[in-house]
């Protein structure tokens, strides 16, 4: 009896840390990307970005005291010196102002947007198929939750890939089935998913493939990913991630704290409860199977390819639909995977269940490549 009442008091009171993280003061200030648009004029470069922000708050006006952005630049996966100009235009309340180097303090009020354009002349530099820019927006939020300072990333390239670059050499699998890596550009948040697949594939497919994308791609071009210097870690996650194997994403305070902010903390300790008790009677994996994927799906810092390597990502938003709106476009079967060089082979999502046991063998040589392969797209193809 005793047992049972300090279960149900400690249960109570993790309820109540979790509906105070859940309320307590915050920003609610998000940015988003719009598009970019790559011009080539008198051989040089000229990048024309556009994102906006946006005040989600029905009550609270929220100040950006601050905002510059900077630049890095990959040559062939190098970093690089860039030799550019850079230009910042605000649009907000209908008004249009050029910064030159101050910005002005700006109020967004409740469910309020501003606009920025980035204007980047590159002289003498034409970027390639394996070049890239890493965008860096420095800002701060400032308002009843004090001030926040917050970095984000957003990666720019040109996609131009043509189609005779796109295929990599096809990989075996047995001897009805081969595997056929689609070569793409970095993605980004930039990049519409089901426009850009389309895009790198269209003239690629045939009647009779399976596309297989990788969760990890699929959750950049979302947006699902988060600077690592940005997440406020706190005791708790300090606390939590100690029981986790070291090389668990779960181990670290600022993947622990994904997890709290995603599902709460009284989950999280109830499902490490029960997963030691079943672990105990040989039975493993509880943990995982009670958080869901919100858990399995979280990769740290280093856990993909340069420059998300600084990066938190986590796993796709809606694979299911996903799915079944690129296999309506492309009129073929698709599928969202989690897969690992040791033979892991996850299942997301895919457009029809059927082919769910033979993309499990298929891919268990994980013949997509996410890092420096750029082959995040594979298609499964039976042999003539």
């Amino acid at each position: 009896m005793i047992l049972i009442k300090f279960f149900v008091i400690s249960i109570v009171i993790f309820l109540i840390i979790d509906l105070y993280l859940n309320f307590r003061p915050k920003s609610k200030l998000k940015i988003y990307p719009i598009k970019y648009n790559l011009l080539t004029i008198n051989k040089k470069n000229e990048l024309r970005c556009e994102f906006k922000i946006t005040n989600t708050s029905n009550s609270k006006e929220t100040m950006i005291p601050n905002l510059n952005f900077e630049l890095e630049f990959f040559k062939n996966g190098n970093l690089s010196d860039l030799d550019c100009e850079k230009e910042m235009i605000i649009r907000f309340d209908k008004n249009q102002k050029i910064l030159k180097n101050y910005w002005p303090t700006i109020i967004l009020k409740t469910n309020e947007t501003i606009k920025i354009f980035l204007k980047i002349n590159m002289k003498d530099t034409l970027l390639t198929i394996e070049d890239f820019l890493w965008l860096k927006i420095n800002w701060d939020n400032y308002g009843h939750f004090g001030r926040i300072k917050k970095q984000n990333f957003f990666l720019l390239n040109n996609h131009l890939i043509n189609d005779k670059e796109k295929i990599i050499k096809p990989i075996d699998i047995n001897s009805d089935f081969e595997a056929i890596p689609i070569k793409t550009s970095l993605l980004s948040s930039f990049d519409e998913p089901l426009e850009t697949v389309i895009h790198y594939c269209k003239n690629i497919v045939k009647k009779s493939d399976i596309l297989v994308i990788g969760e990890s791609p699929l959750a950049i071009m979302q947006g699902r990913y988060e600077n690592y210097l940005d997440i406020e870690y706190g005791i708790f996650s300090q606390i939590l991630c100690y029981f986790f194997h070291p090389t668990s994403s779960l181990a670290t305070a600022c993947g622990m704290q994904i997890l709290i902010n995603k599902i709460g903390i009284t989950r999280i300790i109830i499902s490490l409860t029960l997963g030691y008790i079943f672990k105990i009677i040989g039975i493993k994996g509880i943990f995982y199977r009670l958080t869901g994927s919100d858990s399995s799906l979280i990769d740290d810092i280093s856990g993909t390819t340069i420059p998300y390597d600084k990066t938190i990502v986590l796993g796709p938003k809606n694979p299911k639909l996903f799915c079944e709106k690129l296999s309506k476009a492309l009129n073929i079967d698709i599928a969202v995977a989690d897969v690992n060089d040791l033979g892991g082979v996850k299942l997301l999502a895919t457009s029809n269940k059927s082919i769910n046991q033979l993309l499990k063998i298929a891919l268990k040589k994980n013949p997509a490549g996410n890092a420096d392969e750029k082959t995040p797209i594979v298609l499964i193809r039976k042999k003539v």
